[in-house]
């Protein structure tokens, strides 16, 4: 009896169980009524936004088991771009009937349990209505379980499989079914996005822990009647919400809201009827990509015919961008560029066919040809050039920028393949070398884009490798070895392991550039298997029987796979142990450099890199500079999201002077994403091999013989083996090798016949051409396009629309130059000496005029883009400038007379424009002229009140007095920044700014004049002489000259027995001066009343710039020699002159500038003057050098100088015992504008608390009554690291003393600097002009390489001599380690 009534209980709980399995009863048609709305913008209401709505009736029946049809009824589509959510969205009616005949055709879709299968789809039914229709499946998504009620999985979706979480209850009055689904659409192992520009970004995940730049979650919540077959759908709505910012979310960030509601409004029984022809499978309900890449969001086309329209917008190009760029070229460019992308390749072959004979349409269609990027144009690019169509400058630009813009797929892959091996590539190595590692670029990007990717597009690759190791060619094994490195596949381990000691058989026939190209190989792999690649680079490290380059090369490699603490610890016990010096020096400089690393990515090898660090002996880093030493720097600011990290890598030998390697790299941080921006790595792996035959190798010889050696051994460059390489260099983008070079002994022998061509007779003939084609008049006109920047990221949304975030930066930049020059007298035809002996005796005119302009537009979009219907927000930029010059030039090379005309120029309205706005925009593809377009900002209320104006209109007109020419700016702002203190609201809006340039009412300005005169003729061509406004006349003080040269004459014996007993004296009194500033110092320390600080001793003058017999002295003041000649000008001729003036109405105005040179008193005076005879207001210049330890200047201005004066003094000597210098500014009248702003501060500082600043500065203030009209600064070092600072104004004494200095200063107590002393300046101006005459070729032939090198060892020697005391006295690194230290205890917590 109990089992029945078990039995019985059991029967009656499952006949209870709720069946939450969605279904759809056959036989039976549900209709519901849906809509679809998608807004994008900023999220604050009361702002422009822009989005799509799409409405219609839904009709589902079952045709078979597990299969439906899905039907749309009376579909709508609706635009919006305004204010929200004030303005209304607008019907898109033609658009809506344009799809009519898509929509009307039903669909099928495999459903069972509450997952969608297939989609299956008439072929008319194109990709994004197909799309529309999943957005609809994939409300009816569900995933239901009977025995949970909140769970999570991983779920399919239209974004891929993504994690879900589920709750179920129970509502207990309707007894209907609550489901809340909710999405992480950033959490998807599967997701649907398509990057463009983004292949060799590196995802950073610790950067986006805190903040995330882009984020996407979506809400689904569901209302089911349960039911005996299963669940019934009564209601569903859905909201998606994607949220972009490029910095801080805290401060704003762009969104796009997607909204869906599906709602039962009866179930009926008429029957859907399926469309006529097949249906194809269409795959499932993920979203699937149509032609979201070929269209920007930035323009919307109707392409009716690609060739005929592209054909067209070139047109455009070519016969507007002629004189000046005109307003819309980069936009038309992007509108080329677009066409492109949609042409055929026949239709490419066509517009080439129809415009390659003319040569602007040529340019400009080569120059957008690369960035289409297409399988069709790579295409086009392979065959011309086999077919040789393209010349040099095309082909290398086309090829250079096609490898690495094309659009990475199988197609473009083979493509890639068959032009790196193609035969007529192999005849060109330096364009072979840049295809082959394009080549691997692209699959670089084709598998990030794939991470699947098969290894067999490097199967080319590694055969070629393969066969190149078994003929033992070493370049070939080098070149291949780079291209995997490119590529970076995983797969590509195991043939470069091949190559490597303890790996492969055949590493051991291998030099060490080939083992170190194999290291290097490694490092792309490791970002994506570092598992993989540690255990290979750890071995390779601690194998001491390797190279000491290769082990430092694969320490790098090791710690690229950011190693854990564990096998830091091993690293740094190796390093313990470690014999050579190079490697542990190196190895331990990178773990050092580590440990101080903020980069988010790097935090725990920082982490273990300090684990380490205390491992290893302090020891390691008091090593030679000249050691192999790594370095690396980083700064992230976690609020932007924004960081930039510096590495420089220095693998050096102690056996010569010339460093192995110098690698160096800056890596950017942005938005959650790295990329190693760029590399650039030198290498000299083949010179030092060169060098082991030679006794540069001499491992026992001291440090300077070996440079002796090795400096030998280069000048004798001839000997060295033709066939190996002396060193190499690369760079790298991105992460990726765009070019190499390798030096070899013919590198050398082609520079030097470059270098030599000027002395050829091809070269004057070439000259003498141009010379004749600019006599007989030049004219030209260039443009160039380009496509700066092109970011997108293509996410789906559960509309079933997709949406773009997307950055552009195009520009146009065209030039119109005509040239016509005169030369007098006429060259010779057949001249006996070269062209630029001829030109040297010629008076050479030369009349020019150029319209340079520039236009660049720069586009920010979020929104929706598809082929048929635009809705975005964007952020516009422009700017436009328009540089017109008109010049008249004359050189007189003989007189050494230069003249230069600067002319008025046709000018337009504006020469320089910029602007920047936000919109919304909405656009369909079957009614663009009703394009619909709102500002972002709206309308400021009349009784808005901002701490910022909402809108601003402001024009400042200047015009110069001399030129007359009036300049105006024009700004002009409307903002939103009424609504909040968010800076973003400052932003968005419509700002402009505008200069125009153009003459002013008054006389006509007719040119501008530059003059400038060398020698003797400068005088003659000043307008007015000087005049010192003394008495007497110029023969006066030609006599006085006279006699005060014969008397130095005279007094010139004398000097010499006088100069003894004057340093006695000096020396006495500076002793006794000496004992009295100390006791005066004691006595003022122990003074309680006023702080006083120790007197300025100035150093002995007994020793001159000048000559032994020059009239410098102690006495040779600015004050006595303008006692003598108060202007130079009166009797010594100006050494140049330069005259400036403006031209107007045949009167000329301006300023000349006169340059005296007394050298027998180291005296230089600098006379600036009007031209104008009205005028005699002048600045004088009057500076004089009377010894190295003082320099002074006097500055006088105002009517011949003597209205103001100012005397600035520059003196070294000691300051309580301690090397000082002291700076003095004497002054008898300031200027008034000087005089007013002092007070002013003055008065500031009374309520400012100044003081209170000082005293936590450590400045120590107060009163004194020190001279007045005068202000000294005394600098002292009482020791090499630290400075005493003391300023004396009239009034107040400042004084901050022991400042720590950053590093040692190496001056002595005599003021003198070592690494200085033998440093001759004159000298090294002479060589300097030797240099300028040298015959390359005859230096070559006629060199002595054993004399050369002893002479450039012995420099060298006393060189670094001096270098190394200097850097011990620096001690750069100590300080460091004292920085780094303090700072890391002050803001530890932090």
């Amino acid at each position: 009896m109990r089992a029945v009534v078990f039995a019985l209980t059991v029967a009656l709980a499952a006949s209870q169980q709720v069946n939450l399995v969605p279904e759809f009863a056959a036989g039976k048609t549900y209709v519901y009524k849906y809509e679809g709305q998608l807004l994008g913008g900023l999220p604050q209401e009361g702002l422009g936004k822009a989005g799509i709505k799409v409405s219609c009736k839904v009709l589902i029946r079952a045709e078979a088991r597990n299969t439906y049809l899905l039907k749309l009824a009376d579909p709508q589509i609706y635009e919006y771009a305004g204010i929200w959510p004030k303005d209304q969205f607008a019907p898109a009616s033609k658009l809506a009937a344009a799809l009519n005949a898509q929509f009307a055709a039903p669909i099928k879709f495999e459903y069972a349990n509450g997952a969608v299968g297939k989609v299956f789809a008439p072929a008319r039914v194109s990709a994004t209505v197909l799309n529309l229709h999943r957005g609809i499946l994939n409300i009816l998504q569900l995933n239901l379980k009977n025995t949970q009620n909140v769970y999570e999985m991983q779920e399919a979706g239209a974004h891929g499989v993504c994690k879900t979480h589920y709750m179920i209850s129970e509502d207990a009055k309707t007894h209907q079914i609550a489901v809340t689904k909710s999405k992480d659409l950033t959490n998807c192992y599967e997701r649907v996005v398509k990057d463009v520009g983004l292949a060799y970004a590196e995802k950073c995940t610790e950067c986006q822990q805190k903040l995330q730049s882009l984020t996407g979650t979506a809400t689904y919540n569901y209302r089911l009647k349960p039911g005996d077959a299963g669940a019934q759908i009564s209601e569903a709505t859905a909201e998606e919400l994607h949220q972009f910012s490029l910095f801080n979310t805290m401060t704003g960030a762009a969104q796009i809201k997607a909204k869906q509601t599906l709602t039962l409004v009866e179930v009926q029984g008429n029957p859907i009827t399926a469309a006529s022809g097949d249906y194809a499978a269409r795959g499932s309900l993920k979203y699937e990509f149509g032609a979201e890449t070929l269209q920007t969001p930035i323009q919307l086309l109707k392409i009716t015919n690609a060739q005929a329209q592209a054909a067209e917008v070139l047109q455009h190009l070519t016969a507007n961008n002629v004189a000046m760029v005109h307003e819309d070229a980069p936009l038309k460019f992007l509108q080329l560029i677009q066409l492109l992308r949609v042409a055929t390749f026949e239709n490419i072959q066509s517009i080439w066919n129809q415009h390659k004979t003319k040569p602007p349409h040529r340019r400009w269609f080569l120059d957008a040809l690369p960035v289409v990027g297409t399988p069709a144009a790579l295409r086009f690019i392979n065959e011309k050039f086999q077919a040789g169509e393209f010349s040099a400058p095309e082909f290398t630009q086309a090829l250079l920028l096609g490898m690495h813009l094309a659009t990475a797929d199988p197609e473009a892959i083979q493509q890639a393949a068959r032009l790196a091996f193609s035969p007529k590539t192999r005849d060109m190595p330096a364009l072979r070398e840049v295809i082959m590692l394009g080549y691997g670029s692209m699959v670089a990007r084709y598998c990030a884009e794939v991470p699947t990717c098969s290894a067999d597009h490097l199967k080319p690759v590694h055969d070629r490798a393969a066969e190149a190791i078994a003929k033992g060619e070493m370049s070939e094994i080098s070149l291949a070895l780079k291209v995997l490195g490119n590529a970076g596949h995983p797969a590509s381990l195991k043939p470069i392991m091949k190559l490597l000691p303890g790996f492969g058989s055949a590493a051991a026939s291998m030099p060490t550039r080939v083992k170190v190209d194999a290291i290097l190989a490694l490092r792309n792999i490791a970002k994506k298997e570092p598992k993989s690649v540690q255990p290979v680079a750890l071995q390779l490290f601690m194998d001491k029987t390797l190279h000491p380059e290769a082990r430092m090369v694969a320490c790098i490699a090791l710690f690229d796979t950011k190693p854990s603490v564990a096998l830091m610890s091993t690293v740094a016990s190796a390093i313990e142990k470690e014999p050579k010096k190079e490697v542990a020096s190196f190895a331990y400089s990178y773990i050092k450099s580590l440990t101080r690393s903020m980069a988010p990515d790097l935090m725990n090898v920082a982490a273990a890199a300090n684990v380490a660090f205390r491992i290893l002996n302090p020891k390691l880093d008091r090593q030679s500079y000249f050691s192999s030493t790594a370095y690396h720097l980083d700064l992230y600011v976690s609020p932007f999201m924004a960081g930039a990290a510096g590495t420089a890598f220095i693998i050096n030998d102690a056996a010569t002077i010339v460093p192995r390697a110098v690698v160096a790299k800056a890596r950017a941080y942005l938005a959650g994403a790295a990329a190693d921006v760029v590399e650039i790595g030198v290498r000299t792996e083949g010179l030092q091999e060169a060098l082991q035959g030679t006794p540069a190798a001499d491992e026992n010889a001291d440090r300077f013989t070996k440079i002796k050696h090795t400096l030998k051994a280069l000048m004798n460059w001839k000997a060295l083996p033709a066939s190996k390489p002396l060193g190499s260099i690369y760079f790298k983008a991105f992460g990726q090798e765009i070019a190499f070079a390798n030096i070899d002994k013919t590198y050398i022998d082609n520079a030097i016949e470059q270098a030599t061509q000027a002395a050829k007779p091809r070269s004057r003939q070439l000259l003498k051409e141009a010379v004749k084609a600019l006599q007989d008049s030049i004219s030209f006109q260039y443009a160039k396009p380009v496509l700066a920047v092109e970011v997108r990221r293509i996410l789906p949304t559960t509309v079933g629309v997709p949406i773009e975030l997307g950055v552009y930066t195009a520009a146009v930049a065209a030039a119109t130059v005509n040239a016509k020059a005169t030369i007098t007298p006429p060259l010779p035809e057949n001249p006996e000496t070269s062209i630029l002996d001829q030109l040297r005796k010629t008076d050479f005119q030369v009349q020019a005029e150029a319209r340079p302009s520039v236009n660049m537009q720069n586009f920010a979009v979020i929104g929706v883009n598809t082929a048929l219907i635009q809705a975005a927000v964007m952020a516009r930029g422009k700017f436009h400038i328009v540089a017109p010059v008109k010049v008249a030039a004359r050189a007189d090379f003989a007189k050494r007379s230069f003249k230069v005309e600067i002319l008025p120029a046709a000018a337009p309205d504006h020469v320089a424009a910029a602007s920047f706005d936000m919109v919304a925009v909405a656009r369909n593809i079957e009614d663009h002229p009703a394009q619909r377009s709102a500002s972002l900002a709206p309308a400021a209320p009349s009784d808005a009140r901002s701490w910022i104006p909402s809108s601003i209109q402001k024009s400042l007109c200047v015009t110069d007095p001399y030129f007359h020419i009036k300049v105006c700016i024009d700004v002009s702002s409307r903002s939103a920044g009424f609504m909040g203190y968010n800076p973003l609201y400052c932003i968005v809006g419509q700002h402009s700014a505008r200069i125009s340039v153009r003459r002013d009412d008054a006389a006509a300005f007719e040119r501008l004049e530059i003059e400038a005169h060398i020698g003797p003729q400068a005088a003659q061509k000043l307008v007015k002489q000087s005049n010192s406004g003394e008495t007497g006349t110029q023969g006066e003080n030609f006599i006085l000259l006279k006699l005060r040269e014969y008397l130095e004459a005279g007094l010139k014996n004398s000097s010499s027995s006088s100069s003894s007993s004057s340093r006695s004296t000096n020396s006495s009194a500076s002793s006794s001066m000496s004992a009295s500033s100390s006791q005066s110092s004691s006595r003022a320390q122990s003074s309680q009343t006023l702080l006083a600080y120790g007197p300025f001793r100035k150093f002995h003058m007994d020793q001159y710039l000048v000559s032994p017999g020059s009239s410098a002295s102690s006495a040779s003041s600015i004050e006595a020699l303008q006692k003598q000649a108060k202007l130079l000008g009166d009797s010594i001729a100006p050494a140049f002159a330069i005259i400036a003036r403006t031209v107007r109405s045949g009167r000329k105005l301006g300023y000349q500038l006169a340059a005296y040179l007394d050298k027998p008193n180291a005296r230089a005076q600098l006379v600036l003057s009007s031209t104008a005879d009205d005028k005699k207001w002048k600045l004088c210049v009057d500076a004089v050098l009377p010894s190295k330890h003082k320099a002074s200047a006097k500055v006088g201005w105002g009517s011949e100088c003597q209205d103001s004066s100012a005397t600035i003094k520059a003196q070294t000597g000691l300051h309580e015992s301690s090397p000082a210098a002291r700076f003095k500014l004497k002054w008898d009248q300031a200027p008034r504008l000087v005089t007013i702003a002092a007070m002013n501060a003055i008065r500031a500082c009374e309520y400012l608390p100044t003081g209170k600043v000082a005293r936590w500065a450590g400045i120590d203030v107060n009163r004194a009554e020190n001279k007045a009209k005068n202000i000294a600064l005394i600098v002292a070092l009482p020791t090499k690291r630290s400075l005493d600072v003391i300023v004396k104004t009239p009034e107040m004494t400042f004084a901050k003393m022991a400042m720590p200095l950053p590093a040692a200063v190496p001056i002595e107590k005599d003021g003198s600097i070592p690494a200085l002393q033998n440093w001759d300046m004159q000298g090294t101006i002479q060589k300097l002009e030797r240099i300028a005459n040298l015959d390359i070729r005859a230096a070559f032939q006629d060199f002595n390489a054993d004399a050369a090198a002893e002479e450039a060892v012995n420099a060298l020697k006393k060189l670094l001599n001096e270098y190394e005391k200097l850097w011990d006295q620096l001690e750069f690194r100590a300080f460091a380690e004292k920085w780094l230290n303090d700072f890391n205890a002050q803001n530890g917590d932090e």
